[in-house]
């Protein structure tokens, strides 16, 4: 009797005890118990917005499917995915979904699966492009002798994305040089000489003194010293349209000491959504809030410097709250954070030098290299108005995988062979290009001696 009365304390207390537990974490927003494994390092950041991608606790893989395609789905779509879903759903294809189902994301890439989890958050094993393209060894002799796993490397194949490797694109870049003669990205507009800005500023200058425009409170001469000297000024900006913010549709403007990211979008749209799309700022993103704060270092799972723990991440971070500092945005604020051997590389590196010497202006603009040239790269974005030079502010967009970063920054600067090489090349890497490639991919040798077989007689380059 004893026995069985001890038992019983004990389960209700266990119960007692695991009710308690669920009831603070329901009223805590405490989560992580209902997590069934690590995510993904492009997912950990809102791995407790469980909503985001479990729409509907029994919609199963349809659901999830529709949740990687409201995030990912533009970004195929720029791509011209190689593999989409339309492939796999023509009736001619219908043997393959029974090897590959690529109809669903989740197919290839599932959450919560770190011990078969690979790079880029694949959990498919190695040999899977083998499954489908087993013949290819006959087909094409180059790959004769290839290992069944070796598709994916560097310099070959991406299942997406093959923007900078397919066999036209290869031909068209043959026996280039490591360095262009002229090495130049895109050069933003100086603004500063347009008329129409200084007059815009010498208004703007007057409205800040006006109490109305600073909250009722008198302009920190400081901070009105900061602002004077940006484009920000120029174009006519003033305190009051960053700092009066409408909290809902058709309500009366309020003043906000600390605007957010929300402020910046009103006139960079673009770069604002490319911020919340990247890494840096998902955690504010709509649709994807977590009861947590913003990105942090401390949240990275790559190294951070310890002295940066405290730090939020917003526009203003990077950006300065009224400088806009970007310069400081392109190469400071990048390694005040990041503490991996890539970053800690930069300062010896070539690229550094050309950053260097563009600044001092021994070189022209557009001729240096900061860690924004290459991670934060410049898009021309066509409109009625004419072409707009605006940075790219998802720092993943280019890494997934990296030779996604051949065409948009590598070859403004360095031929399409040692470019490939170079990304294929891990130390190369780390040691921020300081080094030559110590490998060499095949795959322009290969298109080269498939032209010089299929050319007839008559034809060019014979």
């Amino acid at each position: 009797m004893q026995r069985k009365t001890i038992i019983w304390v004990f389960w209700i207390a266990a119960v007692s005890g695991l009710t308690g537990y669920f009831v603070w974490v329901l009223y805590s927003n405490d989560r992580t118990l209902f997590l069934i494994g690590k995510t993904t390092d492009g997912h950990h950041q809102i791995e407790l917005a469980c909503e985001v991608c479990h729409t509907s606790p029994f919609g199963g893989g349809p659901v999830l499917q529709n949740a990687c395609v409201s995030c990912h789905g533009a970004e195929l779509a720029q791509a011209n995915d190689s593999h989409p879903k339309s492939k796999f759903t023509d009736p001619r294809n219908a043997d393959r979904v029974q090897i590959l189902d690529a109809r669903f994301c989740v197919t290839c890439h599932r959450e919560h699966k770190p011990g078969i989890t690979l790079a880029m958050g694949l959990t498919l094993p190695g040999d899977y492009c083998f499954k489908c393209h087993e013949t290819i060894g006959k087909e094409r002799p180059s790959h004769k002798d290839l290992a069944f796993d070796s598709c994916a490397s560097a310099g070959c194949h991406n299942f997406h994305d093959n923007r900078a490797l397919y066999e036209d694109f290869l031909a068209a870049h043959l026996h280039e040089t490591p360095l262009r003669a002229q090495p130049q990205v895109a050069v933003r507009a100086n603004s500063a000489s347009d008329p129409a800005w200084v007059e815009r500023a010498r208004i703007a200058l007057a409205r800040v003194s006006s109490p109305d425009t600073t909250g009722g409170k008198p302009a920190d001469p400081r901070i009105l010293h900061d602002w004077e000297s940006t484009l920000h000024a120029k174009a006519g900006v003033s305190c009051n349209d960053c700092h009066m913010l409408r909290p809902a549709p058709a309500a009366t403007a309020v003043w906000t000491d600390r605007p957010g990211h929300n402020a910046c979008a009103g006139c960079h749209a673009a770069e604002t959504a490319g911020f919340l799309a990247g890494r840096h700022g998902m955690r504010l993103a709509d649709g994807l809030s977590v009861p947590l704060t913003p990105m942090s270092p401390t949240m990275a799972r790559i190294p951070m410097r310890a002295d940066a723990h405290g730090t939020t991440l917003g526009c203003a971070t990077c950006h300065g709250a009224h400088r806009f500092d970007v310069k400081f945005a392109a190469v400071e604020a990048c390694t005040g954070c990041h503490n991996d051997e890539h970053t800690r590389n930069y300062a010896k590196s070539a690229h550094a030098a050309a950053w260097e010497a563009e600044a001092a202006g021994l070189k022209p603009a557009g001729q240096g290299v900061s860690c924004a040239t290459c991670h934060l790269p410049r898009e021309i974005h066509r409109g009625e108005k004419g072409d707009r030079v605006v940075a790219q502010h998802n720092q993943n967009n280019n890494l997934r995988p990296n030779e996604k970063m051949i065409r948009s920054v590598c070859m403004n600067c360095h031929g399409l062979g040692f470019a490939i090489d170079a990304l294929a090349d891990p130390e190369v890497i780390r040691s921020n290009f300081a080094k030559l490639p110590s490998r060499h991919v095949e795959s322009l040798d290969w298109v080269e001696r498939r032209l010089k077989t299929t050319r007839k007689p008559n034809q060019p380059g014979q």
